[in-house]
């Protein structure tokens, strides 16, 4: 699900960075709640994003897991929208949000500004890719492998103020991939770049560049002859598992240019 913010104030003045973006988003397949677990938000004209995951195991208790993620990014898409372009305060935006989302569920939230800024609860993330140098990926908060902190309300779940912030430098040219770890489980970050990449040099749209690298997510998560992230995770803790990890798939491609 997508959410965008409206209105001009604060748009970027003239020579200013801005960041560009576009998305996809692959819903697991799944008998009930067919919506998926995943959201996020784009609000270009204050050049943030953000992506959430809606922890599945809520399932068992009758409760779409979805509802909370979705609950949460439409409340930091309309937060982010108060803010002026260049000074949003991601922390508060995180907690405002969290203080509205009132409905039963979980779920970890990463959210990026131009500002150089990030908030992270979780395992969803993004990498920042820059001509010439090595990619940077974005830190996993994370009880243990396939564990993450969640925000949420019961005993055990996270708070914003459990959360990593953190600054990032961006440049003119950067290209930044924010996903969920259904992205992350599936595919490895250097087949991140390589995709984005490649996508960029055939001046594709950056919502089409999302979806075919969701689109080689979803495959490699299906294909038990493609080694990911997931199954390496899954060895190192003594766990056979020979391909991808079933998920929903949030992919954000954005890009850094200069008015």
């Amino acid at each position: 699900m997508r959410f965008v913010c409206c209105g001009a104030r604060g748009a970027s003045k003239k020579g200013k960075l801005r960041m560009i973006a576009g998305s996809c988003y692959l819903p697991r397949k799944r008998a009930v709640y067919p919506d998926g677990d995943d959201a996020h938000f784009i609000c270009s004209e204050k050049s943030t994003i953000g992506v959430s995951d809606g922890v599945g195991s809520w399932v068992r208790s009758g409760v779409d897991p979805g509802e909370y993620a979705r609950g949460l990014m439409t409340s930091c898409a309309d937060e982010v929208g108060k803010w002026e372009a260049g000074c949003v305060d991601l922390e508060f935006v995180l907690n405002a949000a969290f203080d509205r989302t009132l409905v039963r569920g979980s779920a970890t939230a990463c959210l990026l500004t131009l500002a150089d800024d990030v908030v992270n609860v979780g395992d969803s993330g993004f990498v920042r890719i820059r001509r010439g140098e090595s990619v940077y990926r974005s830190p996993l908060q994370e009880y243990g492998f396939n564990c993450p902190y969640q925000l949420g309300r019961k005993p055990g779940h996270s708070s914003p103020g459990s959360a990593q912030s953190y600054k990032v430098e961006v440049r003119k040219g950067d290209i930044i991939v924010a996903g969920t770890d259904g992205l992350f489980d599936n595919m490895f970050v250097d087949q991140i770049k390589d995709a984005a990449e490649a996508g960029i040099r055939a001046g594709k749209d950056l919502g089409d560049i999302a979806s075919s690298i969701a689109a080689r997510a979803h495959a490699n998560s299906l294909d038990k002859a493609t080694r990911t992230p997931f199954s390496k995770g899954m060895e190192e803790h003594g766990k056979e598992h020979r391909w991808g990890k079933a998920d929903d798939i949030t992919v954000i491609v954005a890009r850094i240019v200069r008015d």
